[in-house]
């Protein structure tokens, strides 16, 4: 039959569904909602363009490598900038940092701002380098869940090198140790939030993700994060790919532990693969038989989610760029209040602004804030409570710092949840990257990117190892598609 069919279009789920129509399957997309792209969509209204979903892009090789496959031109349908900074760091005091994207200049300006060394600056970031290249190959290239990926040599170099990459260390206490300056261990801390969890639990190992920003580099998709879905979904259509959209899977059916199907509410479609980009939960306690159901995640820590306000703002600000932080003043107090299921009352604030480098995503003279603080996963707290508290809290913190009233510049106003993210995404209690890591094994408690149990079942997504975010969404698509034959491998 060689047919596979994909539940879900976000980014992973884009790519699967390329890779594997590269590989001679007959390819459908279930998509649930009326266009693609997952979390990574889009809300135009009012003259302004917000993405709802991803707003940071590292390692772009990785989109590019999905057209290379398909001997196109990778810039014939995605173009991207590297960043001359990655971010903007404000405090309450009234300091601010600027991450340059050059080592050298970022190790200066903190300096200038903290008298923290140059030295220790570059020497930390050069280690957390070496961390990088001395895991992702095993951790963020190949199915953790099979033993083949233990057997080579550069896995064996990895764990000799054990004693020198931070796992049983949480990042804060390396950070800590390293600087001895709160403002620049917050700054390092925060990467913990890059896959929802809390650098006072989190270990070490996981300060590496900065080597993406301060290394690899941090890039702006031309027209936005938005385009990278739709790139995507342009080159699966043109190399065949069919999508059905408003066709919400309700079953995959499963025959002598080997799939079978998936139904509609239309119709029977039959299928030798399934790759789910759903939510691993979501698939397994409403999609699959009950007897292949299991305490799947329930028992491990959810991570994080996110109230997120999109804002119109009647201003262009000169002291903002397109990634912005505003720090609690207590950041473990913040991330204490999230581990009970509460909303700091001083959040750490993100603001997103993508019309800093597309003017079209905003009415002239005026900014597109996406604006997002940390919250806990939705397990039944009063959210509209919670929501009204927190925009007075974000409003009121954004006006003190940058000394002018933000609500009277308010020209357009959304809000997202944990319910929304919950509801559109079937993300489980509304966590944006499963569950959190939050601990030394968790990466290896993630759900493998197939199924043990059932032949032909495979996962992909946030949800699944590697984990969330645009660059491991997409390993996650390129592992599955190393562990599915090719047609003439059958």
């Amino acid at each position: 039959m060689n047919k596979a069919s994909i539940i879900g279009s976000g980014i992973g789920g884009l790519a699967a569904a390329i890779r594997l129509r590269l590989k001679g399957y007959k390819v459908v997309v279930f998509e649930a909602n009326s266009s693609f792209g997952g979390k990574a969509a889009e809300i135009k209204k009012k003259g302004f363009r917000f993405d709802k979903g991803p707003s940071l892009l590292t390692m772009p090789e990785k989109i590019d490598e999905l057209f290379y496959l398909a001997k196109k031109n990778p810039k014939d349908y995605f173009n991207y900038n590297k960043l001359n900074e990655s971010c903007r760091y404000f405090y309450e005091d009234g300091t601010s940092i600027v991450a340059h994207a050059k080592t050298t200049d970022f190790a200066k300006e903190v300096y200038e701002k903290t008298r923290v060394s140059k030295r220790k600056i570059i020497k930390y970031i050069k280690h957390n380098t070496f961390v990088f290249n001395s895991t992702s190959h095993l951790f963020l290239e190949k199915s953790l869940h099979k033993l083949t990926s233990y057997l080579s040599l550069k896995v064996f170099y990895s764990f000799l090198k054990i004693p020198f990459l931070n796992l049983f260390s949480s990042m804060n206490k390396v950070n800590n140790k390293k600087f001895k300056n709160k403002k620049i261990s917050q700054l390092f801390n925060r990467y913990a939030t890059y896959n929802g969890s809390n650098p006072y639990l989190a270990p070490g190992v996981l300060n590496s993700i900065s080597h993406l920003e301060f290394v690899r580099g941090v890039f702006y998709p031309k027209n936005g994060m938005r385009s990278i879905s739709t790139s995507l979904f342009n080159l699966a259509q043109e190399i065949g790919v069919e999508f059905k959209f408003n066709a919400p899977v309700k079953k995959i059916n499963i025959d002598k532990n080997k799939v079978v199907s998936i139904l509609t509410e239309a119709k029977e479609f039959f299928s030798d693969i399934i790759v789910c980009n759903n939510d691993v939960y979501y698939v397994y306690k409403k999609l699959l038989p009950a007897k292949y159901s299991f305490k799947l995640n329930t028992e491990q820590e959810r991570s994080s989610s996110a109230i997120i306000f999109y804002l119109g703002i009647k201003k262009e600000f000169q002291s903002l760029d397109l990634h912005n932080i505003f720090f609690s003043e207590d950041y473990k107090k913040e991330f204490e209040s999230i581990q009970k299921g509460h909303i700091y009352k001083d959040p750490t604030i993100y603001i997103n602004i993508s019309s800093k480098k597309t003017s079209s995503d905003a009415p002239k003279n005026m900014e597109n804030w996406f604006v997002m603080i940390n919250t806990p996963f939705n397990s039944g707290q009063d959210w509209n409570k919670l929501l009204a508290e927190a925009r007075s809290n974000v409003i009121n913190k954004l006006s003190r710092i940058l000394k002018i009233d933000i609500e009277r510049l308010i020209a357009y106003e959304a809000a997202a949840d944990p319910r929304n993210i919950q509801a559109e995404t079937h993300s489980f209690a509304g966590s944006l990257y499963g569950t959190s890591s939050n601990s030394k094994g968790a990466a290896f408690f993630r759900h493998p990117n197939f199924s043990r149990k059932i032949k032909g079942l495979y996962f992909c997504g946030g949800s699944v190892h590697p984990g969330g975010g645009v660059p491991l969404v997409l390993s996650s698509a390129k592992i599955v598609d190393g562990l599915i034959p090719a047609i003439n491998e059958k």
